[in-house]
């Protein structure tokens, strides 16, 4: 059996593996020099006497028969007695693979004590003993590694990091990485190195310092300005940006650093900034299907759908690795800008990806909506689902399409069937609630989502139905009330917790703060329910002409909708 585990290799054992340079293993061991060990120690003239041929046996006939531990135990021993650096190599290696951490050490100083010139061996010895928390016994050995590596510290600088990240003293690696980079000042790489330590010490003011140097050292050095932003960016996310808006001035065609500055919009919710950080960079990558997603998905959501559009298109153009969910935004802009012919054939020719649940879901919503409620059921009952998350979607899809055509019973049963293979799963316990709310169960409202509560303590929605149904179908308003304020603390922005918000302040007589809640929610999102609460408000305070104008206007682009219906008939007598 010829085991032979690559330098790169070993350290997957024991330090895990690392972020590295793209085609360079740690301190550069892959460099054809160091491969052929230049300067090799002078191996030993061994006699091959029986007793050392009959351990080579053995060890070679454990490693056959997969026992590890004998054959790290016998080359081991063959190491001690032959005094050859060959064999001192493979007991390593086979310790190693064997994950046999001492006899691993011990065969490695035995290699390196017989070739001290070794590149290779060095670099397995101070990983192990960085794993033991053998810092100082480590030190000598990384101090030689990088003075051998010449024109190529820098690279070694780079790949330290990763070599003691799994260290559990963190600030004793620190200390061990400012010492090893205090004989270069002027590396840009050793600064970066200490910098890297000492965040991961938690001294962010010398990681940030260290950092600073870096780019003074090398002002062009685009990982380092990334760092540097990332370390502003963990007490001000606004410092970060302006420093990576006055380094991009500098550096235009810093791509990687556009993507993290434009990443960090996108985190501020500064959607405008975000895109045109996007769109610089798909100018200057016209091919980057990436980029051009991107583009789209930020126009979607500042409702710029024809720009959407065209980026999408363009992202398929490019043969985005999911196609799939490319059509379904795609169908999503129809859906949204009124054309649903358009919307149904752009959902149905997902034929597969992520998205491809979804979008079948939306292809029988707007069956429905176009009165086909039976195809529409039928379509999703044919859909093959592969996983527990895709079935609980497709009951609550079905469930929401028979609660449209007030098959209220037969939806709750649905997803009553639902639970009883997926006991705990919060999307159909918050659907069932709202289906039991339907058809008079009240209780078993409650019950599910005082359950979801409990599985989900941040669950806004959850706690909002609650509120919600103890305000309209018991004398518990103080309690509903309470839940909707927890809700909204959650989700401050949700318009229809705002809405449930200013309907309980309405039940319980708060009048002026009810209306000022509804008419935030209106204002938020139009939708036919809120329109009819407001309206009621409206309609109860004497404002009664625009409440019939928010009525007639929301029925006008919901017709059918039975809370507004109802609502109206209450009043418009």
């Amino acid at each position: 059996m010829n085991l032979k585990i690559p330098g790169a290799l070993l350290l997957l054992f024991f330090l895990a593996a690392c972020a590295q340079i793209p085609g360079k293993t740690a301190l550069n061991a892959s460099k054809p020099t160091q491969q052929a060990e230049a300067g090799q120690s002078k191996l030993p003239n061994q006699d091959l006497t029986p007793p050392i041929l009959f351990d080579f046996l053995l060890g070679e006939t454990a490693l056959q028969r997969g026992d590890q531990e004998i054959a790290t135990r016998t080359y081991l021993k063959l190491a001690r007695s032959t005094r050859d650096p060959r064999v001192a190599q493979r007991a390593t290696e086979i310790a190693l693979h064997s994950r046999q951490a001492a006899p691993a050490l011990e065969a490695a100083k035995i290699w390196v004590e017989l070739d001290p010139n070794s590149v290779t061996a060095r670099q397995t010895i101070a990983a192990l003993l960085v794993n033991s928390d053998r810092l100082d016994e480590a030190r000598p050995h990384l101090e030689k590694l990088l003075a051998s590596e010449g024109g190529s510290i820098d690279e070694a600088f780079m790949q330290l990091n990763s070599l003691l990240v799994r260290n559990s003293n963190k600030n004793a690696t620190f200390e061990l990485v400012r010492q090893l980079a205090q004989p270069y000042p002027e590396l840009p790489e050793a600064h970066f190195a200490v910098s890297q330590a000492a965040w991961f010490a938690n001294h962010f003011d010398i990681a940030l310092a260290e950092m600073k140097q870096a780019l003074v050292l090398r002002p062009e050095w685009e990982m380092a300005a990334i760092y540097q932003g990332r370390i502003l960016a963990r007490t001000s996310n606004a410092n970060a940006m302006e420093f990576y808006k006055g380094y991009l001035k500098t550096y235009p065609k810093a791509n990687d650093t556009r993507i993290t500055y434009a990443r960090l919009l996108l985190v501020e919710k500064d959607y405008v900034k975000a895109r045109e950080q996007f769109e610089r960079l798909l100018a200057e990558n016209p091919g980057n299907a990436d980029v051009a997603l991107a583009v789209g998905l930020l126009s979607m959501e500042l409702r710029e759908y024809d720009i959407a559009e065209s980026n999408f298109k363009k992202a398929l153009e490019l043969d985005y690795r999911d196609p799939g969910m490319v059509r379904y935004y795609l169908g999503g802009i129809y859906e949204k800008t009124q054309r649903s012919d358009e919307a149904m054939e752009w959902y149905r020719s997902v034929t597969g990806g992520s998205q491809y649940i979804p979008a079948q879901i939306r292809y029988a919503v707007l069956l429905t909506k176009k009165g086909k409620a039976d195809e529409a059921l039928k379509h999703l009952q044919q859909l093959p689902a592969t996983n527990n998350q895709q079935r609980a979607q497709l009951i609550i899809a079905e469930s929401q399409l028979l609660r449209e055509t007030g098959a209220y019973q037969k939806a709750f049963q649905l997803l009553s069937d639902g639970l009883e293979k997926l006991p705990d799963h919060v999307d159909l316990l918050y659907d069932r609630a709202l289906a039991a709310e339907k058809i008079g169960k009240s209780d078993i409202m409650e019950q599910d989502l005082r359950k979801l509560i409990q599985l989900k303590p941040d669950h806004a929605h959850a706690y909002n139905a609650l509120g919600y149904g103890l305000a309209e179908h018991s004398d518990r308003l103080p309690e509903a009330l309470e839940l909707i304020e927890k809700a909204i603390m959650l989700s401050p922005n949700d318009p229809y917790i705002m809405d449930s918000l200013g309907w309980v302040h309405y039940r319980m007589g708060n009048l002026n703060q009810g209306l000022s809640y509804l008419r935030q929610a209106f204002g938020m999102n139009p939708d036919p329910e809120i329109a009819a609460h407001l309206g009621e408000v409206l309609w109860v305070q004497g404002i009664k002409d625009e409440a019939k104008e928010i009525w007639q206007t929301a029925l006008k682009n919901n017709p059918g909708n039975e809370t507004l219906i109802s609502t109206m008939k209450k009043f418009m007598k």
